[in-house]
């Protein structure tokens, strides 16, 4: 069982290195998702709950119920290799590590102007297309620690070239992790 945390701000390009594991044979799961389908639930934006989540239930939740997953999932199959999208603070990857051997950080790192731009591209519900909303996005997520966690990571990929580079950087990650 290898379980790996990949972090990074929000446009930065997280999404294609899941993607990738994801065609290897990885099992990815996305912290934001879990807060996504808990903000469909509420009827709240999931900027609103990722705040509301952690006031109701502790900073930890997020985490609490990623490991839950995981576990679940590694009582079905011990052999998978695991990816978490999304960690955000100290305290999840110590949390990670404190319950998973070997737990691994990759972080993602993009200038802000090419998250920007992408994010605007991508144009998802939680992406701001002003660079207010943007920048405040980004203070939210630095502020639950995200770059703390990217400053510790085991790994930094930079993104600021073409996709196929950042696509070549990635496969060769993955072929140096066993993958």
């Amino acid at each position: 069982m290898q379980i790996m945390g990949i972090s990074g701000l929000p446009g930065s390009g997280k999404a294609l290195v899941s993607e990738i594991a994801s065609e290897k044979g990885a099992i990815i799961i996305s912290m934001g998702d879990i807060i996504r389908e808990e903000a469909k639930k509420r009827g709240e934006s999931t900027k609103e709950t990722a705040v509301n989540l952690r006031k109701e239930f502790g900073d930890d939740i997020v985490s609490e119920l990623t490991i839950k997953k995981i576990k679940k999932l590694i009582d079905e199959d011990e052999n998978s290799f695991i990816l978490i999208e999304g960690i955000r603070s100290p305290r999840e990857v110590e949390m990670f590590k404190e319950n998973f051997d070997d737990f691994f950080i990759l972080s993602i790192f993009a200038n802000d102007k090419l998250r920007f731009e992408r994010l605007k591209i991508r144009n998802r519900e939680d992406d701001s297309q002003d660079y207010e909303g943007f920048h405040k996005r980004d203070k939210t997520e630095l502020g639950f620690g995200i770059g703390e966690v990217i400053s510790q990571s085991d790994r930094i990929i930079i993104n600021e070239s073409d996709i196929e580079s950042y696509a070549e950087k990635i496969n060769e990650f993955f072929e140096e992790m066993g993958l």
